[in-house]
């Protein structure tokens, strides 16, 4: 059913020093009809990576946004392998920018970065930002090397970035790093926002990025900024 001999199958099941390509370790787990975690599962034993990226269930999204909401005030995303974005809060809108004024096909960390001409603007240091998250996606499409959608995005945004270009023709690999980034924005001045990642156990090809205002300063100011929205909102707190 595998499509591989007895004979060999039987050495994979010895722990034999044997060749097992991905193809391979695939057509096994779907022959024994494993689900997901234990198809990922028998690729970790066969040190390949994990399963390709599978689109997220539409029934997923609602908890998801639950999570980010909650971190409010804190300015939250969660994106896919592909850094296209999930689910983000309030905060991440007004502070950094409103993903939801990207085409839905540019819904794309990649494309605010490169191609959104405020978010650039509000960025105090935005080469060494752009250029981090320039090598951590190059990362995580040379581990889906026949990926297409990795191969449309680097196509698509090389056109319109002359920076992203470049840059990706210098073959930048780097993992995510803590790091400090620094926002002037045009209602609440200076903001400093320190970052962190994290990855759901249950959707490990998922990231959350968490930007935490760095002093209560900072806190207070992006929580001034999400309450004058709200009542700018509501005809009740009109005076």
């Amino acid at each position: 059913m595998a499509g591989v001999s007895v004979t060999w199958y039987t050495w994979l099941e010895q722990g034999r020093d044997i060749s097992a390509s991905p193809q391979v370790i695939d057509a096994i787990a779907r022959a024994l009809l494993l689900d997901r975690d234990d198809h990922r599962h028998l690729r970790d034993l066969a040190d390949h990576p994990a399963v390709e990226v599978q689109s997220l269930a539409d029934d997923v999204r609602p908890r998801l946004q639950s999570l980010v909401d909650a971190l409010t005030p804190n300015v939250a995303s969660i994106y896919d392998a592909h850094f296209d974005y999930l689910v983000w809060n309030t905060p991440y809108a007004r502070v950094r920018n409103d993903p939801d004024e990207l085409p839905a096909d540019r819904r794309n960390l990649l494309w605010m970065m490169f191609t959104h001409t405020e978010n650039r603007a509000r960025m105090v240091a935005w080469e060494p930002a752009a250029r981090s998250v320039l090598s951590q996606f190059r990362a995580s499409a040379g581990r889906r090397p026949d990926d297409s959608r990795f191969k449309q995005i680097v196509s698509e945004v090389s056109a319109a970035s002359p920076e992203f270009r470049s840059w990706w023709n210098e073959y930048p690999i780097r993992q995510f790093r803590p790091a400090m980034i620094e926002i002037d924005h045009p209602d609440v001045g200076r903001l400093g926002l320190e970052l962190f990642q994290f990855r759901p156990i249950e959707s490990p090809d998922l990231v959350l990025v968490l930007q935490r205002p760095a002093t209560d300063d900072d806190r207070r100011r992006i929580t001034s900024l999400i309450e004058r929205d709200q009542r700018a909102l509501d005809p009740m707190d009109r005076r």
